[in-house]
């Protein structure tokens, strides 16, 4: 599967190239900065660099592969582009990301543009809040 996503954004397949696209593929977390996939590159064995990380995500973001995106504390974090749009909620106390879709919201903020004269080219949606969930797995010890 990652090759031909590779092959298809016209970029030559290489060994950092494959195993950075393997890693966003089959995290769990669909949300990665470059560091944690530097990290799981590691704990793998693979001698693959942060530089070369980042170089990575930068040409998989030119190319169409990830979105990235910067939520608070500006860290930027990277998800694979699956196509539809979506927005975000972010917990403040474990950092756990939630991806939600609302068409109400999505009617709403195209209303809200055209009242005052725009036409949305694009949009990002984070909601911060605290998870209710007192026993909160994603939450740090």
């Amino acid at each position: 599967m990652e090759t031909q996503n590779l092959k298809k954004a016209g970029l030559k397949v290489t060994l950092p190239r494959m195993k950075i696209l393997q890693i966003l593929e089959e995290s769990e977390t669909r949300h990665l900065t470059a560091e944690a996939i530097y990290r799981e590159l590691l704990d793998s064995g693979e001698e693959i660099g942060l530089a070369t990380v980042y170089r990575v995500l930068t040409q998989f973001e030119a190319a169409g592969l990830v979105s990235r995106l910067h939520f608070e504390g500006n860290q930027a974090v990277f998800e694979l582009e699956r196509g539809g749009h979506h927005d975000h909620i972010i917990c403040n106390q474990c950092g756990r990301v939630e991806e939600f879709f609302d068409d109400t919201i999505e009617q709403r903020q195209r209303q809200i543009a055209t009242a005052h004269g725009y036409r949305i080219q694009d949009h990002a949606l984070v909601i911060y809040g605290d998870c209710s969930d007192e026993n909160c797995p994603h939450r740090p010890g």
